[in-house]
């Protein structure tokens, strides 16, 4: 029995971040309509997954902008809908300036173990520039209030590479990360996505991108701080303290089904993709209509072989080519091994205990080896 995941997408913002390229809406009067058309989706979609659900994950978006009662019944949802008597662990996105004692009380009352904190950067400057609603205070504080309330699986994202931001600002942020004492660090270079305030930026000649030297510097101060403090770094961008790695998102990395709820939310079963549309009022009148909203694709052998290599290969462990072997088959798998070859020869690719993987320093560079393993299709 393979036992599926839930994302459940939250689209809603009270203001976008410049940097970010999720489906998002400042839209917040709709936050009831789109709840109710969650749970029918909820309700309706449940038969493209195994009904066994062993994490769920509320992304955004903001989901920390819910009401308590919006929450519970997205939940009541799911336990009528799924069996959840093997559920290992439910994530909530949270905005550092949401979390309060009364919130923090609210969410303790559902099935949620683990808090998701975007905090990106403890300096001031820096989150104004990327204008988040926190500042490093506030920041500190809901990590604090996180821990009083009970919640020992507290994850916090950060990111390096942003315009002014320079090794010294990033060593203090990632100094001060670790002293909150948290059991999981997601750390993302930031990327200029196509058509966000900060690609303008960029294309208008408003910013200059920071040179690689420097962004490779941030990655391996990263990397040495966090292995020295006891995190296990377990993705590319990824790093946690023993048993505290992510379960939903290792699910993605392993090839495990998932359900996605919500405007924009992505599926998979094994043998195709689903995704919904990431607008909001198309999203909540196809479902209110009975009308499909999602679009679909079926996965080809290429497609899977492709797949399991990229995401195989984001994880430190890599691939685990026996598996790999009996998935694809002997023609496939030697093809394979044939184009890792001169990737083996040069140190870039490490095949050890039949499993292949880059090196640490590779990780950051992996993107051209990957892609020059896949299969044309």
């Amino acid at each position: 029995m393979t036992m599926a995941g839930i994302y459940i997408h939250i689209p809603f913002c009270t203001k976008r971040c410049i940097y970010c390229g999720f489906y998002s809406t400042t839209q917040t009067e709709l936050m009831d309509r789109y709840t109710a058309a969650v749970c029918k989706e909820l309700t309706e979609r449940k038969e493209y997954i195994d009904n066994h659900i062993k994490t769920i994950y509320f992304g955004g978006g903001t989901p920390s902008l819910l009401s308590s009662g919006q929450i519970e019944r997205i939940f009541q949802t799911i336990m009528e809908n799924y069996l959840t008597d093997g559920l290992q662990e439910v994530t909530f996105e949270c905005n550092p300036d949401d979390i309060t004692c009364d919130f923090l009380q609210s969410i303790a009352r559902t099935p949620i173990n683990r808090i998701s904190m975007g905090i990106q950067s403890f300096n001031d400057d820096i989150l104004g520039f990327i204008r988040r609603r926190h500042n490093s205070e506030q920041a500190v504080n809901a990590v604090k209030l996180c821990h009083e309330a009970g919640f020992n699986n507290i994850s916090i994202d950060l990111i390096y590479g942003i315009p002014g931001q320079t090794v010294n600002i990033f060593r203090e942020d990632i100094e001060k990360a670790i002293a909150l004492n948290v059991s999981h660090i997601s750390s993302y270079h930031l990327s200029y996505e196509e058509e966000t305030p900060i690609w303008h930026l960029l294309q208008n000649k408003k910013i200059t991108a920071i040179e690689e030297e420097s962004s490779v510097s941030m990655y391996n101060l990263l990397c040495d701080s966090l292995r020295k403090s006891g995190f296990k770094h377990y993705e590319i961008s990824n790093f946690a303290k023993e048993g505290y790695e992510s379960k939903h998102n290792s699910s993605y990395w392993d090839g495990t089904p998932y359900l996605g709820i919500g405007a924009g939310a992505h599926s998979f079963n094994g043998v195709s993709r689903r995704w919904n549309p990431d607008n909001i009022t198309q999203y909540i009148d196809g479902i209110e209509s009975n009308k499909p909203v999602f679009e679909e694709e079926f996965l080809t052998d290429a497609d899977r072989y492709n797949e399991i290599i990229m995401l195989g290969l984001r994880k430190s462990d890599g691939i685990d080519l026996t598996k790999f072997n009996s998935y694809i088959g002997e023609d496939l798998f030697s093809h394979f091994m044939q184009d890792a070859e001169p990737h083996i020869k040069n140190g870039s690719l490490i095949m050890e205990k039949d499993r292949i993987r880059f090196t640490e320093d590779g990780l950051f560079t992996s993107d051209n080896i990957i892609s020059s393993l896949f299969l044309l299709q």
